[in-house]
């Protein structure tokens, strides 16, 4: 049985699967009898979002979009397999992004580069190129229909350059990918939810970061879906969160910018500093230990992004 959430408005997230129980959420949008999977997970998860779909009583060719919010393999490595299985579904992409998941070679490569090759494989599989025919370009402004609401999608640069954030006229929430944050369900406090950017590598860019997470803010109304993990409410407190948090990572960089052979392990132990005081600020009530576990993988690949954004600078 796949592990879905339900929300209103036609809204639902499919647990991935991806590591851990409700690190990686794909949302399911239905309206009219007819559907969109907004990003995929990786290639392990195809299995989940069929058998989502078989319980909600959704044929596979009811399925007219496949919505990625950027190419990064956690939200689009499962999106060439997946689109085999649904023949009638087309899929959005930024128009940085699309070349890539045509021809994802270089795409694999900054994979293994970050990862490895082992862990690659093992967290991803083979990643199956999508035919160019069935690929639909959606730069700033461009929309689709799913039954009688439109997605509308808005460049999001900040976490990457080819993520899009997608504004559902039905609800007015928004989609946003990885841009407005981590939220992981592990450190809630009751209900209230926490944020945390993700400055991973290779093109975080804080000042884009800011204009996108304000962006966000001024589109939402009630809720945004962030793929790690699905729904977050409160969107102005988490947006004044987050640029507090982008500019302390910012803060960060800067501050190792000059440390040599050292920088990264530096970085590294900044950002679970960072983490760690937001845990202690926000009154989380896991241990020490719990939440560097949590963030574990986040803390690594934040600190690469800080490093290359100082490399793209020249420092």
């Amino acid at each position: 049985m796949a592990d879905i959430i339900d929300y209103d408005h036609g809204i639902s997230a499919i647990d991935a699967r991806f590591e851990r129980p409700r690190l990686n959420a794909i949302h399911l949008v239905v309206d009219g009898g007819r559907a969109a999977v907004i990003d995929t997970g990786t290639n392990h998860a195809v299995p989940i979002v069929l058998e989502a779909l078989r319980q909600k009583g959704i044929a596979p060719e009811s399925v007219d979009w496949i919505v990625l919010t950027h190419i990064h393999l956690d939200h689009a490595g499962g999106a060439g397999r997946l689109a085999a299985a649904l023949p009638n579904a087309r899929v959005t992409v930024h128009p940085r992004g699309a070349r890539h998941m045509v021809d994802p070679s270089r795409l694999w490569a900054s994979t293994l580069a970050v990862y490895g090759e082992a862990t690659a494989h093992r967290m991803y599989g083979e990643i199956v190129p999508l035919p160019a025919g069935r690929i639909v370009e959606t730069p700033d402004g461009a929309s689709i229909r799913l039954g009688g609401r439109e997605l509308t999608f808005h460049d999001t640069p900040g976490h990457a350059r080819h993520q899009v954030c997608v504004h559902d006229s039905a609800s007015g929430h928004v989609f946003a990918g990885d841009t407005f944050g981590l939220s992981y369900r592990e450190v809630d406090v009751g209900a209230r939810q926490f944020v945390f950017p993700t400055t991973s590598p290779t093109q975080w860019e804080p000042q884009a970061h800011h204009r996108s997470v304000a962006l966000i803010e001024r589109l939402a109304r009630g809720a945004v879906y962030v793929t790690h993990f699905s729904q977050v409410r409160d969107v102005p407190r988490l947006a004044a969160d987050l640029h507090r948090l982008i500019d302390a990572h910012a803060a960060l960089a800067e501050q190792e910018r000059d440390a040599g052979a050292e920088r990264h392990a530096r970085l590294r132990s900044g950002v679970a500093a960072l983490v760690l005081a937001e845990a202690k600020r926000q009154g989380w009530t896991l241990g020490r230990e719990r939440v560097l576990e949590v963030f574990g993988v986040d803390i690594e690949l934040n600190a690469q992004g800080l490093g290359a954004w100082l490399d793209a600078r020249g420092a």
